[in-house]
């Protein structure tokens, strides 16, 4: 929200139609003689010069621009912000994200094109995020190894920095759900937070890694820790193409999708969560909300408002397009300032 500490500095606008009147009026005016040029009998002579007069009707808008932006300076536009700072802990919320080769596969639906799997997995994520529900997120990739990357935490700007750079192939070509979940369990069981959850989301069955999923859902039912799973994509032969983050080496082709999802819905009921199948960024904005509003918490909270002056940026625009104008009427047009 735009708000201006001096708004009095607004009335020198009405000095641009007070110019106006008073050149109408004959005041104001520059001096003038007239000069008739021409053969005897003959047309008189005229000067026409297209390109000056475009010229100086351009300086003339500039001069204006400059003076109104000027005015506004002076009238010193502070952006007011309003942040919600929370005083008490939320529910952590720990996504466990399939990095896989498969999660390359062009297969969810967005605004009329298709987008990655992994890609719409993110969207989803940040969407939820950034949605000011007072939560901690944190991350976890997983393909045939699995590592934590982002602890449960509430700086959204390292979270996001970190999610974007995950890319495909990066921790293997298998999908060790199980170490997956394990590795998530370990970085939220010993958490404060009134309420933890866990977020699978994953294309594929576990195929990977020494731990069973079974063992792990119990694991996190036993830790008071909530399992929601995902099961992200379409059935069918689909497109897929990634580059290997070591090799470099681009792989591309179709891919037959077809996985069974009962294992991901047995673990989800285990932990005391849900299975969602996915198969459209709508599809998972709006799992992902019924899970907020499931995993929400009483917290209490604050506002801070924080103001942050536009004046320097005004001022330096003006003196910008005032220069402008001293150049254009001073060396192309040669008028005398």
């Amino acid at each position: 929200m735009i708000h201006f500490e001096n708004p009095q500095a607004f009335l020198f606008l009405f000095a641009i139609p007070l110019l106006f009147l008073l050149r109408k009026l004959g005041l104001f005016s520059k001096i003038s003689f007239p000069l008739t040029i021409s053969d005897w009998g003959g047309k008189t002579f005229s000067y026409k010069e297209t390109i000056a007069s475009i010229t100086s009707v351009f300086s003339k808008i500039l001069f204006g621009s400059a003076y109104i932006l000027l005015v506004v300076a002076l009238a010193n536009p502070v952006i007011r912000h309003q942040e919600k700072i929370y005083t008490s802990r939320g529910t952590d919320i720990l996504f466990v994200l399939d990095t896989s080769p498969s999660m390359a596969a062009r297969d969810i639906a967005l605004v009329g094109k298709q987008i990655t799997r992994l890609d719409a997995a993110k969207i989803g994520i940040k969407t939820l995020a950034f949605s000011e529900n007072g939560a901690n997120y944190g991350l976890v990739a997983m393909a045939s190894e699995a590592a934590c990357i982002v602890p449960p935490t509430n700086d959204l700007a390292f979270f996001e920095k970190r999610l974007d750079a995950l890319s495909v192939g990066e921790f293997g070509d298998g999908s060790a759900i199980g170490i997956g979940l394990s590795t998530a369990i370990y970085h939220l069981e010993a958490s404060k937070a009134p309420k933890k959850c866990i977020v699978l989301i994953t294309d594929g069955e576990n195929n990977a890694g020494s731990v069973h999923p079974e063992t792990a859902a119990e694991l996190a039912r036993e830790s008071g820790i909530t399992l929601y799973t995902f099961g992200i994509g379409t059935k069918g032969t689909v497109p897929i193409e990634y580059i290997e983050p070591k090799s470099g080496k681009i792989h591309s082709g179709f891919y037959e999708s077809d996985f069974d999802s009962t294992p991901l819905e047995t673990i989800a009921l285990q932990a005391g969560g849900t299975y969602f199948g996915i198969e459209s960024t709508a599809a998972l904005s709006s799992a992902l909300d019924k899970i907020a509003q499931s995993e929400s918490t009483v917290q209490t909270f604050h506002y801070r408002t924080s103001d942050k002056s536009c004046y320097s940026t005004f001022l330096f625009i003006s003196a910008l397009l005032f220069a402008a104008v001293w150049i254009i009427r001073r060396i192309f047009l040669s008028e005398v300032l």
